[in-house]
């Protein structure tokens, strides 16, 4: 049987062009034996809950139901320390793609 291969997306753009995009790659930080220490500290301080608040109430989303993000407050990119606790906070899927988003619209 052949191998499937992953071709990258058409994108259109403003001129009706059509272009490749190359596909996401992980900062290799990511893949390391410190931020999966991190991770887990970031993880273990929040009890395994989301903590994001709104309206005066935290998320109720917790492990082992939801998936859940070790994410920098301050992000990499615009300065925040990599392996710094207190640079992270736990979040569930649906509040960690809300602050990503809004991050990369503020830069």
């Amino acid at each position: 049987m052949a191998k499937i291969k992953m071709l990258r997306p058409l994108v259109p753009t403003s001129s009706g062009r059509t272009i490749r995009i190359e596909p996401k790659r992980a900062d290799p930080i990511y893949h390391s034996e410190e931020h999966k220490r991190w991770r887990e500290q970031v993880l273990f301080d929040a009890s395994f809950r989301c903590q994001w608040v709104e309206s005066g109430s935290r998320c109720t989303k917790a492990a082992p139901q939801h998936r859940l993000f070790a994410d920098h407050i301050k992000e990499l990119r615009d300065g925040g320390a990599p392996f710094d606790p207190a640079n992270g906070q736990c979040l569930c899927g649906a509040h960690h793609t809300r602050k990503t988003v809004q991050a990369r619209a503020n830069r």
